[in-house]
């Protein structure tokens, strides 16, 4: 199997596993953003989670941006977006299919 296959499975996975959780939560309390960070922070070890993902959602900006340019990657606000809309989760996957098309089409 192809790289480029396995990240748009990636993708897949990574946007069906998220909210899979998350949307349950949604039909429950709504957008209540209040009540989504007190639990997301609700002990130390949740907190540790939420922070190592923030941070690696930064560090994948970072990466999209420099890489992206540097591979001549298109359309890097998809994976940044994604990444806000779903998780590093999908934004990574994303970023790594767009750079896969880039390297076939040079080639």
């Amino acid at each position: 199997m192809k790289p480029k296959s396995i990240y748009l499975a990636l993708c897949v996975a990574g946007t069906v596993l998220p909210y899979a959780q998350f949307l349950p939560f949604l039909r429950e309390h709504g957008l209540d953003l209040r009540l989504f960070f007190e639990q997301l922070f609700a002990n130390r070890i949740s907190a540790f989670f939420a922070l190592d993902v923030i941070v690696s959602a930064l560090v994948l900006w970072v990466l999209v941006l420099v890489e992206g340019r540097r591979a001549g990657v298109r359309h890097l606000w998809a994976p940044i977006a994604a990444s806000l809309a779903v998780g590093v989760s999908l934004g990574l996957p994303l970023f790594l299919y767009q750079r896969e098309r880039r390297i076939e089409w040079t080639e």
